[in-house]
C-alpha cells in the first residue's frame, strides 16, 4: 500500500489491471520465530483495481493499512474461515485457490457494477485480495469492509433467504454465544425491523439492483445478513463496563 501510494491514480483501469499482481519476498535474518517467520512471500492481486474500489467505497488507504497491521486480527466465530481486524472495521475471509479464481472471474463485472451504482450496494465490499506464503504453504485472504458497526455490538444476527425450506438454525448453532439464525427463527421470534419510509425505499432499491446483478452473473447462493443491536441492552452493557473499570 505504501508503494502504491507513490503511484498516481490511473485515469481509467485497463484489462491488464484485472490480471496484474505485485509480490514481496521477505528474508528476515534477525527474527523471532514466535512472532515472525524467517522467510515469507506476500502477493497482492490486482492492486490498482482494489485501490480504485477502496476509493469508491470511501476507505482511506492509510486507515486501511493501519486497520490491517496495527494489531493482530482475531478469529470471528468458530468456523476458522473469518478474521476480524482489531478495530473491527475489516473482515478477512480465508479462500481456497479455486475461490481466488472465482473472484478473478467476477472482479471486472463487480467493479463495473460498483462504478455504475456509485458504491451504493448491499453486496460485500471487496477491498483487497492477498496470498501469504510461509514455509511453502499458501494462505489466500479476501479483505472486505465489516458491514456491521465497529462501535455497536451485534446482539442477534440472521442469514435470510426469503424461504422457509430448511431455513431454521440447528440446535448446535443456537447454542453458540452469537448464533447465525435463519428465516424460520426470525418468524418464530416474531421479529420486526422498523425503518422510515425513505430508508425503506433506498434499501429496496439497492436490494433489487443487487439481485439483478447477481442474476446476470448467474450466482444463486446468496442471502441477506441482518444484524440487530438492542439499544437498551447496549447501554446497560456500557454501564456495567464502566463500573468494572472503576
Amino acid at each position: 500500500i505504501n508503494e502504491l501510494s507513490q503511484v498516481p491514480l490511473p485515469v481509467m483501469l485497463l484489462p491488464d489491471d484485472f490480471k496484474a499482481s505485485s509480490k514481496i519476498k521477505v528474508n528476515n535474518h534477525l527474527f523471532n520465530r514466535e512472532n515472525l517467520p524467517s522467510h515469507f512471500k506476500f502477493k497482492e492481486y490486482c492492486p490498482q483495481v482494489f485501490r480504485n474500489l477502496r476509493e469508491r467505497f470511501g476507505v482511506d488507504d492509510q486507515d486501511y493499512q493501519v486497520s490491517l497491521t496495527r494489531s493482530p486480527p482475531r478469529w470471528a466465530g468458530s468456523g476458522r474461515r473469518l478474521l476480524l481486524s482489531a478495530d473491527r472495521t475489516l473482515v478477512l475471509k480465508e479462500l481456497s485457490s479455486e475461490d481466488v479464481a472465482d473472484v478473478h472471474g467476477l472482479l471486472s463485472h463487480y467493479h463495473q457494477y460498483v462504478v455504475q451504482c456509485h458504491g451504493q450496494t448491499l453486496l460485500p465490499r471487496f477491498l483487497g485480495m492477498y496470498r501469504v506464503s510461509v514455509d511453502s504453504e499458501d494462505t489466500y485472504l479476501l479483505v472486505m469492509r465489516n458491514l456491521f458497526s465497529h462501535r455497536l455490538p451485534v446482539h442477534r444476527k440472521y442469514d435470510l433467504k426469503g424461504s422457509l425450506v430448511d431455513r431454521e438454525a440447528s440446535d448446535k448453532e443456537k447454542g453458540k454465544e452469537l448464533p447465525t439464525l435463519k428465516d424460520v427463527d426470525f418468524l418464530n421470534k416474531n421479529e420486526k425491523v422498523f425503518v422510515e419510509e425513505e430508508q425503506q425505499r433506498e434499501f429496496m432499491d439497492k436490494l433489487k439492483r443487487d439481485v439483478e446483478f447477481l442474476v446476470q452473473q448467474k450466482l444463486m447462493d446468496y442471502s441477506l445478513l441482518l444484524g440487530i443491536h438492542e439499544v437498551d441492552r447496549g447501554e446497560q452493557e456500557e454501564e456495567e463496563e464502566l463500573e468494572e473499570e472503576e
